[in-house]
């Protein structure tokens, strides 16, 4: 049984920000060729500071500016994908799906609390980390959760609170 009221909101997440990013060669590109004319700021919709350049092109001023802000270009691209991905996240209602591998933090660290005795310290000065074990929350005495919703089209069960059906889609 599946929580979303779609299939696969991580495809749906990828092909949309897929049509949505920018690329951070064709924003370098853009700001030291087209950089006089405030074409990199259009390319990241910042169209206040396109105008602004188009207003000023003839004094030189945004040429010299261009040419500085391609250095920053990188970082303003991979920002501004950012804020596209945690929008169509938001709107999707998932988390934002991470990219690369999973960063272990819990790597020499160690355990919060009182210090133990002298013979749990490893060879290397740090107390061996216990793995976590999940806890299930405590719910109030008289909680009844909801439901899940069976549709009446298909008879597929979908989650509690849905407004559509997962399978066919008609109206819960």
């Amino acid at each position: 049984m599946s929580t979303y009221t779609y299939p696969n909101p991580q495809a749906i997440f990828y092909q949309q920000f897929q049509s949505v990013r920018r690329d951070e060669v064709v924003g370098i590109l853009l700001a030291l060729f087209l950089g006089t004319f405030g074409v990199h700021h259009f390319y990241l919709r910042r169209t206040g500071l396109g105008i602004l350049y188009c207003c000023f092109f003839w004094s030189g001023i945004p040429s010299l500016l261009g040419f500085i802000e391609c250095f920053f270009m990188p970082g303003r691209v991979r920002e501004f994908n950012a804020i596209q991905a945690a929008g169509i996240a938001a709107t999707l209602g998932i988390a934002v799906p991470a990219w690369g591998s999973p960063v272990n933090v819990t790597v020499n660290m160690p355990a919060a609390g009182p210090v133990p005795p002298a013979g749990n310290v490893s060879a290397a000065g740090f107390v061996p980390v216990q793995p976590m074990v999940a806890v299930a929350p405590s719910i109030a005495p008289g909680f009844v959760a909801p439901a899940p919703v069976v549709c009446p089209n298909c008879q597929k069960t979908n989650a509690a609170g849905a407004r559509f059906c997962a399978g066919c889609g008609t109206a819960l």
